[in-house]
């Protein structure tokens, strides 16, 4: 049910938004505890598909993924972003240079500093201990997500709430992975951070539906 739509969003293409869709899908998959068994064979299934979805990729986005592993091979083109992405972050040393006062992003060296690559900036004007802050809260917001979806009475409204905590988990994770150079560029914001007015809106639908969750536990 989910291959369907994932390759559909793929041949967009849109690689960061299909992964998003698997991973949480995944995530959902294991919280309900599925047969060791079936699970075993999900998995041997898309491993056996995953060259398809390689050649259904476009040429720039095998191209991420291949720079991910090299991205000294072309700095100017290829490699540019993950280059000036870790040239900001590591610019920002313990206590970053302060508000504003990033080079990196103000003098345009960095590509999409105010979205995917937002935390970037977070780093070089804020260093360690701004990226430690915004962690933590995000930390603190994972953590009631997962609370409400251990305390529901409901089954359907606990697999929603990990859904919806899986969507924020995985869009944090595979953000900064991608800014720091573990992961590839796939055009993943970062969740209530990256400038973007429906992302926020779709945000704030979520933890509508996460209080609503939490409200019903006491009416059973």
């Amino acid at each position: 049910m989910v291959a369907l739509p994932a390759l559909l969003i793929l041949k967009e293409p849109d690689l960061g938004s299909a992964l998003i869709l698997i991973i949480i899908a995944i995530s959902m998959i294991l919280f309900v505890k599925i047969n060791i068994k079936t699970f075993i064979i999900i998995l041997i299934s898309a491993m056996l598909l995953s060259p398809f979805a390689w050649f259904m990729l476009k040429d720039y986005q095998r191209q991420r993924i291949i720079t991910l592993f090299s991205p000294d091979y072309d700095p100017l083109n290829k490699g540019y972003h993950i280059m000036q992405s870790k040239i900001a972050i590591g610019s920002g040393a313990f206590a970053g240079k302060g508000f504003r006062q990033g080079t990196q992003s103000h003098l345009r060296f960095l590509p999409e500093h105010h979205t995917d690559f937002i935390f970037s900036v977070l780093a070089e004007e804020w260093g360690f201990v701004g990226c430690t802050l915004v962690l933590t809260l995000f930390l603190a917001l994972l953590l009631w997500g997962f609370k409400i979806s251990s305390h529901s009475k409901e089954k359907f409204g606990a697999i929603a709430a990990i859904g919806i905590t899986a969507m924020f988990f995985w869009q944090i994770i595979i953000n900064i992975g991608m800014v720091i150079g573990i992961l590839p560029v796939v055009g993943i914001t970062l969740p209530l951070f990256s400038y973007g007015g429906s992302s926020v809106i779709m945000a704030f639908i979520c933890f509508g539906f996460m209080l609503s969750i939490s409200m019903r536990k006491f009416m059973f």
